[in-house]
C-alpha cells in the first residue's frame, strides 16, 4: 500500500520543481519532505528523481510513474469531497498573492468579510509587487492584473480593470484639463515604475505615451497620494481611486481623442483538475466584492 501523503509530495514536486517549494506547499519540513520521497522510493523500489545540491529532475521511471500518481491524489480528493458532501463548510490555509495597492485598497478589507463568512477558513496574504511564481511559494491564488502572458496556470477572469486619468480639482484650477492626448506634453504627470507607459486607445490604434513629471515612484499608493495633493494628474486603474472619486478628491479627466486601456483582473492557480472550494469561494467572493463596488 503505497503512502498517499508521499505520493502528494511527489505530485506537488512536479508541480514546483524543487523540494523545497514542494515542502512549503504542504506545509512539511525539508527534512520530512525529503524522508517521505526515499520512502517512496524504496517502497516503489526504483529512483524517481535525481538529487543534486543545485538541481532535481525525474528519472525515466518517475516521469512513468508521474501520471498515475497524479490520478491517485485526484482519485483521493474526489472521494474525500464525495464523503464530506457539498454542505461541509471549507476549511484549511488559504494563501494568496497580490500586488501591494491591489491588496490594502481591495484584498484586505475583503478578506475580512470572507472570514466572518467561512470561519474555518485561515487566509494568509503575501503582497509583493513582483511576479511571484505561485507554485514555487507554495500559494493557492495570484491575483494579477494584466494582459496575461501564455502561462502553465489556470487563470479565471474575475472583473475588468478600467484605468483613469485623474487629477485633484486644485491641480486642474491651476493648470486646466487637458483636452486632446498630446496636451499632456505640456502637463505634470505622476509616473511610476510600475506603470512605465500610459497606453490609450485612438482611432488609428492603440498608442503607447512617456511623460514626465517633478514627481516618480515605485509605488501607486505615493503616485495616488501626490496625485490627491495636487502634483499633477496621475494614471491608475479605478479600484485603486474610488474613495477618492466619490469624496471629489480626484476628478476623472476624458479626453477627446483617446481612451484608457483597460486592464483585466486575473486570478491564477496551479493546473489542477479539482480546484478547493476555499479557492472557487475566494475567487467568487471577489468578482462580487469588485461588483459591489462599482
Amino acid at each position: 500500500m503505497l503512502d498517499l501523503a508521499a505520493v502528494t509530495l511527489l505530485v506537488e514536486l512536479a508541480a514546483a520543481g524543487s523540494l523545497a517549494g514542494a515542502a512549503r506547499r504542504l506545509h512539511l519540513s525539508p527534512m520530512a519532505a525529503s524522508r517521505l520521497l526515499a520512502k517512496l522510493e524504496q517502497e516503489l523500489g526504483v529512483r524517481l528523481v535525481q538529487r543534486t545540491t543545485r538541481s532535481l529532475s525525474f528519472t525515466d521511471d518517475g516521469l512513468a510513474f508521474l501520471p498515475h500518481a497524479q490520478t491517485l491524489v485526484e482519485d483521493q480528493a474526489a472521494a474525500l469531497a464525495s464523503l464530506r458532501g457539498r454542505s461541509a463548510a471549507p476549511s484549511g490555509l488559504l494563501r494568496v498573492s497580490a500586488s501591494l495597492a491591489f491588496g490594502r485598497k481591495v484584498l484586505a478589507p475583503l478578506v475580512v468579510e470572507f472570514m466572518q463568512a467561512h470561519p474555518r477558513i485561515e487566509v494568509e496574504l503575501q503582497l509583493s509587487d513582483k511576479v511571484v511564481d505561485i507554485v514555487a511559494e507554495g500559494l493557492d491564488i495570484g491575483i494579477r492584473i494584466a494582459d496575461l502572458p501564455d502561462t502553465s496556470l489556470i487563470a479565471r477572469k474575475v472583473a475588468d480593470s478600467p484605468r483613469l486619468l485623474l487629477a485633484a480639482p486644485a491641480y486642474l484650477a491651476r493648470a486646466g484639463a487637458p483636452q486632446r492626448l498630446d496636451d499632456l506634453a505640456a502637463h505634470t504627470c505622476l509616473t511610476s515604475s510600475i506603470i512605465p507607459h500610459w497606453v490609450f486607445r485612438t482611432e488609428s490604434g492603440r498608442r503607447r505615451m512617456s511623460v514626465r513629471g517633478r514627481f516618480s515612484a515605485n509605488s501607486l499608493d505615493a503616485v495616488q497620494e501626490a496625485c490627491v495633493g495636487g502634483l499633477g494628474i496621475a494614471y491608475l486603474s479605478h479600484w485603486h481611486a474610488r474613495e477618492e472619486l466619490a469624496s471629489g478628491r480626484l476628478t476623472d479627466i476624458a479626453l477627446v481623442d483617446a481612451q484608457t486601456e483597460p486592464l483585466t483582473i486575473w486570478a491564477v492557480y496551479p493546473t489542477r483538475r479539482l480546484v478547493p472550494a476555499k479557492v472557487r469561494l475566494f475567487i467568487d467572493a471577489l468578482g462580487a466584492w469588485l461588483a459591489r463596488q462599482g
